[in-house]
C-alpha cells in the first residue's frame, strides 16, 4: 500500500538526530551505544563541514535589539585582564606570516556591524549587535598555508578553547569581535576580543581571546571534549 508505514526509510531519517534526542532526553544509550553514537555524530560534523564550505549562507539583519544576553564564563570569578595594554593575540601555526596583533593593530583594521539573533544550546535566543574585523581579513595577514583545515581558538578564561573548519571560520560573517551593543566589548562579554558568528550555537563562540592556531588535525574544545557537538551549526 502506498501509506503503509516505512521502518527502514523512517530509521534513516532520524538517525542523524537519534543521539541528540536521545540526548536530551536524560538517556546515553549505554556504553554498547556509544560507538554508534561517535560514528553518527563524526558523519554530522563531516557533513556539516561540507555544507558550509558550498553554501556560505549567511544569518538575516534584525533592526530591533530584543532579550538581554547574559554573561557567561567557566572560571570562578569574571575573567579581567589586570593590564589590557599588555594584552595580545597571538595568530600561528600552519601560516606562512605569524603574527602578534596588538588592540591598536586590531582596532586599525576593517571592522563591520551587524544584528542579528544568537541562539544558546540551553534554549533561548536574543538579538543583538556585534562588531568586529572579519576574520578572513585577520587569515590574509597571516596567509594559512593549503595544509590548515581547521582553527583553534584559546582564551584567558580558565583555559576554554574551541576548534573550528576552516569553512566556518572564513564565513563572512565570523568576526573577531570588540564590540557589543554600540559599545566597546565589556569584560562580561568576553574582552577584549571574542569570536562570534551567528552562524554557531553560542558555546563555539569564543570570549578572552588569546591565541588562534591554524592546524591540519581538528582541534577539540572545552564542551566538545565532554560530548558536546564539535560542529554545531545553525
Amino acid at each position: 500500500m502506498a501509506d503503509q508505514f516505512d521502518r527502514r526509510a523512517f530509521l534513516r531519517r532520524i538517525a542523524p538526530v537519534l543521539p541528540v534526542a536521545l540526548g536530551a532526553c536524560g538517556w546515553d544509550g549505554g556504553p554498547a551505544m556509544q560507538p554508534v553514537f561517535d560514528r553518527v555524530i563524526g558523519f554530522n560534523n563531516t557533513l556539516g563541514e561540507q555544507l558550509q564550505a558550498l553554501r556560505g549562507a549567511t544569518a538575516p539583519p534584525h533592526q530591533v535589539v530584543r532579550g538581554a544576553m547574559p554573561s557567561y564564563f567557566i572560571s570562578d570569578t569574571m575573567p579581567v585582564l589586570a593590564d589590557p595594554a599588555s594584552w595580545r593575540l597571538e595568530v600561528g601555526g600552519l601560516v606562512r606570516t605569524p603574527t602578534t596583533l596588538t588592540p591598536a593593530m586590531l582596532e586599525a583594521l576593517p571592522h563591520i556591524a551587524y544584528s542579528v539573533e544568537h541562539h544558546c544550546v540551553e534554549g533561548w535566543s536574543s538579538v543583538a549587535a556585534w562588531r568586529g574585523i572579519p576574520f578572513s581579513i585577520v587569515a590574509d595577514l597571516v596567509q594559512p598555508t593549503r595544509d590548515a583545515r581547521y582553527v583553534f581558538f584559546e582564551s584567558f578564561d580558565n583555559g576554554y578553547t574551541n576548534g573550528w573548519d576552516i569553512a566556518s571560520a572564513m564565513h563572512p560573517q565570523t568576526i573577531l569581535a570588540d564590540g557589543f551593543g554600540d559599545k566597546p566589548l565589556a569584560p562580561d562579554h568576553g574582552a577584549p576580543l571574542r569570536l562570534y558568528s551567528p552562524i554557531k550555537l553560542g558555546y563555539k563562540l569564543t570570549k578572552y581571546l588569546t591565541r588562534v592556531t591554524f592546524t591540519a588535525e581538528k582541534p577539540g574544545g572545552y564542551w566538545e571534549d565532554q560530548g558536546y557537538p564539535w560542529f554545531a551549526g545553525l
